[in-house]
């Protein structure tokens, strides 16, 4: 069985190179798909309270004869549990659903400038990993800006910062300050759209052997960032984790660069409001 090896985060956790995207599934169709994901190798397994299927991930976790310290499991705050009191709130009711009690990685799930409460939000999140509820904290969708306020004003790095990134959005510039502050990326949405008939992709898939979607992600991981890929299809699943017995050359990754147009398909950080 293929399984991601592991990272270790600036908190000292390890987390696998390699995680499980639930988005857009719901509590049935998701608690099927997690106790395959399980049995395929995934222990990465990434949730929110926004996706609604918090309850169903938790089952398949239970469900699983899996150890629970064996597996990572990532949650995030959703935006109208932003502040102080409500993000501790939105912590116990996200653990509630996913029946835990703890998780291993929280997240606040979108900066919301607008609201300009990350900051009380992140100070909840420092709370909860002293009193031993998360094991990591980290944010997504933070821009260079919000990541300098929230580490001036309280002094703790995020662990993680989860961003949209795929072969023609890779945010350089982003993954280079997570880089220089020693916290890790994870990329959401790792294979873009229509990119698994790019013909550049294509023909490094033809010259390795390998799949449009196992190029792209071996790309992340060889860039240091943690994809997260969504699947229901447990053939699929196996071989979005099959990528860490090859190598992408220099040849590849200057090929790879080429498609970059810097073509965001999620919201702007800067302004998008979740709910």
């Amino acid at each position: 069985m293929p399984t991601a090896p592991l990272l270790t985060l600036n908190d000292g956790h390890k987390i696998p190179a390699l995680g499980f995207g639930t988005y857009p599934m719901k509590d049935q169709e998701v608690e099927t798909a997690v106790q395959a994901a399980l049995l395929t190798g995934y222990r990465l397994i990434d949730t929110a309270a926004r996706y609604e299927n918090e309850t169903g991930v938790g089952n398949a976790i239970q469900a699983s004869e899996i150890d629970r310290k064996d597996i990572f499991l990532t949650t995030k705050l959703r935006g109208s549990e932003q502040g102080y009191d409500e993000a501790l709130r939105g912590l116990d009711a996200s653990l509630q659903r996913l029946n835990m009690e703890y998780v291993d990685l929280y997240i606040i799930h979108w900066p919301l400038p607008a609201k300009d409460l990350y900051v009380e939000s992140w100070k909840a999140l420092i709370a909860a990993q002293k009193d031993g509820k998360v094991r990591s904290i980290g944010v997504s969708n933070f821009q260079p800006a919000h990541l300098e306020r929230i580490i001036q004003e309280t002094g703790v790095t995020p662990a993680v910062n989860q961003i949209e990134i795929h072969v023609d959005f890779p945010q350089p510039d982003l993954v280079a300050f997570n880089t220089r502050h020693n916290i890790q990326t994870e990329g959401w949405r790792p294979l873009g759209k229509d990119l698994l008939e790019n013909p550049v992709i294509g023909q490094i898939s033809e010259k390795h052997n390998r799949n449009p979607a196992q190029i792209m992600l071996r790309w992340a991981t060889q860039s240091d960032i943690i994809p997260i890929p969504k699947s229901s299809n447990p053939d699929r699943m196996r071989a979005n984790l099959e990528i860490f017995d090859f190598t992408l050359d220099d040849t590849d990754l200057a090929e790879i660069a080429t498609l970059n147009t810097n073509n965001r398909l999620g919201g702007n950080p800067d302004t998008y409001e979740e709910f």
